[in-house]
């Protein structure tokens, strides 16, 4: 990790690599050839040589669910000058979102990405809107230079996850 970015990582933040629910990861207008997991999945994600690609037009939809409940405090998105997001839209805990209906929801934070962004460096988000995070929506709605075809090279979602009680572990007390 560069200094940079360390320093807008604290302590307790991690990579929520591990906590994603890849059964359920989906991405809406990617091309074939150059997917999500190009982006998101450790390897692949740290190779300069691939990334993900929209297919039809500049737009993506990522639909992220993580296996248990996590808190959400910064994201790093890397791309290209041209071709990286600008806009990105984040909503916590938005299931079945489209093209069609993700402009229904306010979203959770809303982050314009510059030059200084794309280059990996994170972005804190509203931390308060992320604290019980069962699942992430990314809608990146368009690129730098407003091209048909938007290019990421890696997502990374720091935070934390959210202690729970395990209720079957628990043992009822007896009234005497």
């Amino acid at each position: 990790m560069s200094a940079e970015s360390a320093t807008a990582i604290q302590r307790n933040q991690a990579d929520l690599l591990d906590f994603i629910d890849w059964t359920g990861v989906e991405c809406l207008n990617q091309s074939t050839s150059q997917s999500l997991a190009n982006a998101l999945k450790q390897g692949y994600r740290e190779d300069d040589g691939l990334h993900l690609e929209s297919d039809a037009d500049e737009q993506l939809l990522i639909y992220i669910p993580f296996t248990q409940v996590i808190k959400l405090h910064s994201i790093a998105i890397k791309g290209p000058e041209e071709e990286g997001p600008k806009t990105v839209k984040l909503f916590s805990n938005k299931e079945h979102m489209g093209f069609s209906n993700v402009n229904d929801f306010p979203p959770s934070d809303t982050v314009a990405l510059s030059s200084d962004n794309l280059k990996g460096k994170p972005i804190v988000l509203k931390y308060v809107k992320f604290q019980n995070v069962r699942s992430l929506t990314i809608f990146i709605e368009d690129n730098q230079s407003g091209s048909e075809i938007t290019k990421v090279q890696k997502i990374v979602l720091y935070g934390s996850t959210v202690e729970t009680t395990d209720m079957k572990g628990l043992k009822k007390i007896e009234d005497h």
